[in-house]
């Protein structure tokens, strides 16, 4: 069987009515829906929460007070056999390598993981490096010269696919 994940970020939107349709039916379908920070409303996160099956969030360096004080800097979960870890780096600023975002992972506390999904940068990115997997979905809205974009995890067992989407074109 097949889980399908969703991952999500940099949305910033008050609230999850204000998030594109597309990315809204991105949300209900999925199996389990991740968003990696810059939410910037606590009701956009209450939303999501509700129309998706699962989720796993994390608060990113736009959101207020409030949400990083109820939302984790990271987390990992385990679907299947994968390990996914999911950040959003505040410590970023100008694009990075990333294989920067190791140490936010160490292994002694995580574990071992499979990819690490973030966000922050607004451009997609599915590499690997040294054996680790990085997958930005780039940025949960349509803006000038930019499209609203997200990416697909596909898992059975140890296998995994990624797909990246553009569900909005750049306005």
């Amino acid at each position: 069987m097949i889980t399908s994940v969703l991952l999500v970020g940099d949305t910033h939107i008050l609230t999850w009515e204000a998030a594109h349709p597309e990315l809204q039916r991105a949300v209900r379908s999925a199996d389990i829906a991740l968003h990696a920070g810059d939410w910037v409303g606590t009701q956009a996160v209450e939303g999501f929460r509700k129309q998706a099956r699962r989720s796993v969030l994390v608060h990113g360096n736009s959101d207020p007070v409030e949400l990083r004080q109820s939302l984790p800097y990271r987390e990992v979960i385990e679907v299947d056999q994968i390990r996914i870890g999911l950040l959003h780096p505040a410590w970023g600023r100008e694009e990075f390598p990333p294989d920067r975002l190791l140490p936010d992972f160490p292994p002694e506390d995580f574990g071992a993981l499979d990819v690490i999904c973030f966000g922050h940068l607004h451009e997609t990115m599915d590499v690997e490096v040294d054996g680790m997997r990085f997958v930005n979905a780039g940025q949960g809205y349509p803006s000038f010269l930019v499209p609203g974009t997200l990416a697909w995890l596909r898992i059975s067992g140890t296998e995994l696919t990624v797909e990246i989407e553009e569900f909005a074109p750049a306005e």
